[in-house]
This record gives structure tokens, sequence and C-alpha cells, in this order.
């Protein structure tokens, strides 16, 4: 499965890691920066429904999304159309990430930045909080309970936002019992890559109104953003059709317009 391909490269990078840099002293280097504020988890919390759009270069269901990758200008472009936060895909060999794209666009914009990877070690939250981070991805199905409850307390630590990734609603209670704050459903299944978005409508009553609920993937059109607003959605997090779109400002003010004609 293309998930256990992930994360196992995953695992492989970061053992490399470790060797040029040893665990205690990224932990160190780390703990050295001004601890956060969580202004992601603030960000998200504004009123209205908020938008975190991604910077990606590809992915294992697209293929390469953007030959030409000019990341800062299309953070600022995000940011000047309205994003509340911005994703950043620093995983390597499927996504064709890199750490320097956060750590260049978080010193682009202004923004709250999220490190999009697939976390399989603690060592990774370190990592994101050196490399400029303001929150981190927990995904339940690749930690278990005590890693994900550690994943949690570690970023909070270092005043990191986690993002807390479920699928279903067993993992919603795993992430609940595991203090998150933000919970996102996935309406991609990792394991295969289909995508529905009915995934996360069905599963906001699973998540209490005081914790942020984030939809993840799939979402397209304004009607879709209709649908998860009605829903009582907290905020979107939107990828490759922003990437593909030709004018990437002018799809989110689009989506932004179906938002604002929701609230009057």
């Amino acid at each position: 499965m293309i998930l256990d391909e992930i994360a196992e490269k995953t695992r492989e990078r970061v053992a490399a890691g470790k060797k040029e840099i040893p665990p205690e002293e990224m932990k160190r280097m780390a703990l050295r920066k001004e601890r956060g504020d969580f202004p992601f988890e603030r960000a998200l919390r504004r009123e209205g429904l908020s938008f975190i759009c991604e910077v990606k270069k590809a992915s294992p269901s697209r293929g390469l999304i953007a030959k030409d990758f000019p990341y800062r200008e299309i953070a600022a472009d995000y940011e000047a159309a309205g994003a509340a936060a911005v994703s950043v895909l620093t995983e390597p060999y499927f996504f064709q990430g890199e750490n320097r794209y956060l750590s260049e666009i978080a010193e682009t914009i202004s923004l709250p930045v999220l490190r999009k990877d697939f976390t399989v070690d603690e060592y990774m939250i370190y990592e994101a909080k050196v490399i400029g981070a303001d929150a981190v991805l927990l995904i339940c199905t690749l930690l278990g309970e005590t890693e994900l409850r550690r994943g949690i307390e570690t970023a909070h630590e270092l005043g990191l936002s986690a993002l807390v990734e479920a699928h279903d609603r067993k993992e919603i209670d795993e992430a609940l019992a595991a203090g998150a704050r933000i919970i996102g459903v996935n309406n991609r299944n990792l394991r295969d890559f289909t995508v529905d978005i009915e995934n996360s409508i069905r599963l906001r009553d699973a998540v209490p109104e005081d914790v942020l609920f984030v939809s993840e993937s799939g979402i397209r059109t304004p009607q879709d953003i209709r649908r998860l607003r009605e829903n009582g959605t907290d905020t979107v997090l939107i990828g490759e059709s922003l990437m593909m779109s030709a004018d990437r400002k002018r799809a989110l003010q689009e989506l932004w317009g179906e938002c604002d004609a929701e609230k009057s």
C-alpha cells in the first residue's frame, strides 16, 4: 500500500537525519528557538470558514503537479487571496517536497505554516520547529495511541499546533483521547487514495464544537464549500485544485466569494 511505502521511506529519512544531526542536538536546536504561541490554531479560530492552502509540487495520485514551482510566489498569492494558513509538503520522495521550501515560505509570508509530512518519529516534530513550522501533521493511521499523545504533547511544549488527521470515527475517538485540539478528517483514503468529500460531512458530529474541525482533500468547487460550511466545518484544506489552477489567486477568491455569499 502506498501509505506503507511512504512511512517506510520516511523512517529511512529520519534515520539518515539522525546521523547528521543527533536527536539530542535537534531537540536542543528546537528548544533554543522562541516558543510559539499557536498562531496556526488562532488563525483557524477566526470567524467564518477559514482556508489552509497547500503548496505542493507532486503527489502519488497526480504525479507532477507543478513543473514550474515558484513556491514563494504561490504562498504569497494564497496570503493575498485571504488564506488563514499555508500547508507546505516537505516529503521528498512521493511529493517532491523539501524542508527549505517551508523555511523560505515562512520567511516570505506572515501567515502560519503547517509542515505537511508523514510524522513517524518525535524527531520530526523538533525538526519542524527548527525549519520554521508553526504546526505539524500527525496522522492517526501512522501512530499508536501512546505515540499520538506524546506527539501532541511535544508539539504543544514547543508552541506548535498539531493537526491530527483521522479518516473514520474510531480514529477521531483516538485523536480526542490523545488531547487533539484540531482534528482534520481526510476525504482521501490514504490506503488507496480514493476521494469522497462525504466522509468529513458524515463525521462532523463526532467532533465536539470546541475542537477545530478541518475537512481535507477533494474540495474543488464553491458547491463543496457551501456544503461543508452548512455542515459546521471550521476550516478546509485545499491543495491540488488550487495548485492545478492557472490563476491560483483567482481560484481561491472565487471560493471565498461563495463563502462570503453564504454569510450574507
